[in-house]
C-alpha cells in the first residue's frame, strides 16, 4: 500500500512501549486463547467477551523507547486510520449525515477499556462505549504464523478497517439492534446474527478498500483475503478441533468472509451490505 508522506490521523493514541505487566486467565489453554482471539479480531461489541476474562492491566511498570520498525508501524496504522476517516465522511456526507471519527489505541500486553480489560492474547477489538479500537500490533506476526495468513502491510489495514465497519455499525445502529434481538433468541439463532454482524464488517472493509484504490498496490487485496481466509470459524475449528460445527460458527467461513469483502470492494456500495437477509 502507497503510504508514505501521506496524511496521519490525529486519533490515535499509542501507547506501546508502556509494558503494565497485566495477565490473561481463559479457560482451555493455548485454544483457549486462540478462540479468544478469533472472538475479538473481527470486534463487533467485546463488551461481552471482555466481562467473562479475569484480566488485571495493572500499572505501569516499565517503559522503553520504540525502534525503528515499531515507529513506521505506527505511522502506517495512523495513514490507514487516516483513509478510513477520509472515506467515511466523504460516504457519510452523500447520504446527509455526520461520520463520528472513532479513536485508536496501540498498546503492549494489556490494555483497559470502556469495555474491560483486555491482553495482547485478546486481538484487535472495537469497543462501542468509548468508540475505540484497541490493537497490540504484535497479534499480526501471530496471525501469519499460527493462523497461516500471508502476512504484508495490507492485512493489517484490512483488520483496522473490518474494526471501523464495526464502528460504521455502531453509528448505524445495527449493532445495538442485533444485540437486542439475540437476548430473545437462541444461541444457534443469536450466533447466525453474529455471523452477519462480522460479514457486514468485512464489506464495510471491501467498500472503504474500493473508495482507496488510488492507495492500493499489486497484492495489497490478495493480502486481505488471506487474512480474512485464514480467521473463518470452519478454518480455525480445523486447526484447532479437527473437525468443523457450524452451529458454533460467530464470524462465518473463509468463503464467506472473502465473499462479502470482494463484495465490498467490487461494488463500493454500502447498500448492497445486507449480510442479514434471509437471517432476519
Amino acid at each position: 500500500m502507497k503510504w508514505q508522506g501521506r496524511r496521519q490521523s490525529t486519533n490515535v493514541d499509542d501507547r506501546r512501549g508502556k509494558s503494565t505487566g497485566g495477565k490473561i486467565a481463559v479457560g482451555g489453554g493455548l485454544i483457549g486463547l486462540i478462540f479468544l482471539a478469533i472472538q475479538l479480531f473481527s470486534g463487533g461489541d467485546a463488551t461481552e467477551i471482555l466481562n467473562q476474562i479475569q484480566t488485571d492491566p495493572g500499572s505501569a511498570t516499565e517503559e522503553r523507547e520504540l525502534t525503528a520498525e515499531e515507529k513506521e508501524l505506527g505511522q502506517f496504522t495512523a495513514t490507514v486510520l487516516a483513509d478510513t476517516e477520509d472515506v467515511w465522511n466523504n460516504i457519510f456526507s452523500q447520504h446527509n449525515a455526520t461520520y463520528r471519527e472513532p479513536g485508536m489505541v496501540l498498546f503492549t500486553d494489556a490494555v483497559r477499556s470502556a469495555c474491560g480489560g483486555a491482553s495482547s492474547a485478546s486481538g484487535p477489538f472495537y469497543c462501542p462505549g468509548d468508540e475505540k479500537i484497541y490493537m497490540d500490533l504484535v497479534f499480526f506476526e501471530e496471525l501469519r504464523t499460527r493462523f497461516g495468513a500471508e502476512g504484508g502491510d495490507f492485512a493489517i489495514a484490512y483488520v483496522i478497517a473490518h474494526e471501523v465497519g464495526h464502528h460504521i455499525q455502531h453509528l448505524m445502529g445495527t449493532a445495538g439492534e442485533v444485540r437486542n434481538r439475540q437476548q430473545q433468541l437462541s444461541q444457534g439463532e443469536a450466533n447466525q446474527l453474529s455471523v452477519a454482524l462480522e460479514l457486514q464488517a468485512d464489506f464495510y472493509a471491501g467498500v472503504w478498500a474500493h473508495h482507496n484504490r488510488q492507495y492500493l498496490e499489486d497484492g495489497d487485496i490478495r493480502e486481505a483475503l488471506s487474512a480474512a481466509s485464514a480467521v473463518g470459524d470452519d478454518a480455525i475449528q480445523k486447526r484447532t478441533a479437527g473437525r468443523v460445527v457450524p452451529d458454533a460458527f460467530t464470524h462465518g467461513t473463509s468463503e464467506q468472509r472473502m465473499e462479502w469483502f470482494k463484495r465490498g470492494f467490487t461494488t463500493g456500495d454500502i447498500s448492497q451490505g445486507d449480510t442479514f437477509r434471509g437471517v432476519r
